[in-house]
């Protein structure tokens, strides 16, 4: 029987124990896509205790402990920050299989130096040597991240965003690591909003742009990229229930845009119109400006009405969407690629069933402009488990080339979350291992080496051209 979470943890094969320890286990993180807040790298912020930098905001942690049938007061309401975190503590011990063990135990050893088990009887010696080591600057926001060998973080902004934290950070010379923004607009294509006419509002003013037109969007929109390009910004993300092709006539837009700004009904054909035509302007000027382009798609969002209505969203009640979501993304690839205006992508679903979909769709669409140029991109959110991300490697492997991959994301509100990349590494390193040691790759450690570096750093920084 292995030791628990010993130092060959995932790693079952010698070539897999040789790949980790020599080669991915040294290499520094780049993190591209992550919820983290700016305003807590500028401020440095030191948190008081465990459930703070644990708890809060984590809507992963929140719905495996309602799935233990925890009171809300001790995950999202007022229970103390103790009784939250003996909550936790006791509802993991039930979570066998489930990552939310390995990270919790991955961030105790790593950043707390505590190599026993969290449950119900360790969670007061567990908090005690927390928020002891929390005291410490190297537990500090900064110091997390000095820590764990981050050298970029891309953070996930909104168009009308000052980006304020943005200015103060790289303007601090104590800040080792290289923090720059990533567009989401969402909320300006999201036009079935209620909140839609407020923000269009908050865009134009932000912008100096009136809008009235669908090209006063469009206008509004490019003010604000060229902002955020002179902040360092080289990605968008878009957050996307589904991925649809909707063309519409310029005319057929404008009175769509003069309808949702007046705060009248739509139909489902009208929201897509409109949605479209945003997001391929967009990907014009993403192509132009030579940023990588990234659809997180098929989700179904706030599916719990009566906890949306108490708590708002990403509170932990959206699921995978049972429906096709990339059903048009062929489609609107297609017509950008034809105009000579396809950026480099990089495609997630949220429902697993869509791997060999999307490993097959960006086969179509690959350019010079990067080894890789169409990515399938890391094991998203439901899919960040041990067997979630094997099976998306492998399919990748299969249809595609993953040694061009860009490898892993934290996705994440928290700054002890780094340890998803060294999961994420270990399984990694453990599947090739094992394709090398039942013979179907040879055990080439020099090309072998340089490929999981490859993933785990290089060929992230190369694709979106970061500097560090």
């Amino acid at each position: 029987m292995k030791e628990f979470m010993d130092k060959d943890f995932l790693l079952s094969n010698e070539t897999a124990k040789k790949l980790f320890h020599e080669y991915a286990e040294q290499m520094p993180i780049v993190d591209y896509h992550c919820h983290i807040n700016p305003a807590e790298i500028a401020q440095n912020r030191k948190f008081e205790n465990i459930t703070q930098v644990w708890l809060g905001g984590d809507h992963y942690k929140w719905r495996m402990m309602r799935s233990n049938g925890v009171d809300e007061k001790y995950i999202t309401g007022d229970g103390s920050d103790r009784e939250k975190f003996q909550a936790y503590a006791e509802s993991l011990t039930k979570a066998i299989g489930n990552p939310l063990y390995h990270w919790t135990h991955l961030e105790l050893k790593k950043y707390f130096g505590y190599n026993g088990v969290l449950n119900g009887d360790t969670a007061e010696e567990v908090w005690n040597l927390c928020n002891e080591k929390l005291k410490s600057d190297a537990l500090s926001v900064r110091g997390i991240i000095d820590q764990s060998k981050v050298t970029l973080i891309c953070t996930t902004d909104d168009p009308v965003d000052t980006l304020e934290y943005h200015k103060q950070i790289q303007s601090d010379s104590s800040c080792k690591v290289k923090v720059v923004p990533a567009w989401r607009p969402d909320k300006a294509m999201n036009i079935e909003k209620d909140t839609f006419a407020a923000y269009m509002d908050k865009l134009a003013e932000v912008s100096g742009v009136t809008i009235s037109k669908f090209d006063d969007v469009c206008k509004a929109l490019s003010n604000r990229l060229d902002y955020f390009e002179k902040m360092g910004c080289k990605a968008s993300d878009h957050g996307l229930n589904e991925v649809i092709y909707a063309p519409a006539s310029k005319e057929k837009l404008n009175q769509i845009l003069e309808a949702g700004l007046a705060g009248k009904a739509l139909s489902a054909q009208e929201v897509d119109e409109y949605k479209y035509a945003v997001l391929i302007f967009l990907a014009h000027e993403y192509a132009k400006r030579g940023w990588v382009m990234q659809f997180h798609y098929g989700t179904a969002r706030d599916t719990n009405t009566l906890m949306f209505n108490k708590l708002g969203p990403d509170t932990g009640f959206d699921c995978i969407s049972p429906e096709m979501g990339g059903k048009g993304l062929y489609k609107l690839l297609d017509v950008l690629n034809q105009e000579n205006s396809l950026p480099k992508t990089i495609l997630y679903s949220l429902n697993p069933n869509d791997n060999a979909y999307l490993d097959t769709v960006i086969g179509c669409f690959q350019g010079t402009e990067a080894a890789g140029k169409i990515q399938h991109g890391a094991a998203w959110w439901f899919n960040d488990t041990k067997n979630g991300m094997i099976d998306q490697l492998t399919s990748l492997a299969s249809l595609s080339v993953l040694g061009n991959f860009v490898g892993m994301l934290t996705d994440s509100r928290s700054f002890l979350s780094y340890t998803r990349h060294e999961y994420f590494r270990r399984i990694l390193c453990n599947l090739i291992g094992t394709w090398v040691e039942n013979g179907e790759y040879p055990c080439d450690m020099k090309a072998l080496g340089q490929m999981v570096q490859d993933i785990s750093y290089n060929n992230a920084i190369r694709y979106f051209g970061f500097s560090v």
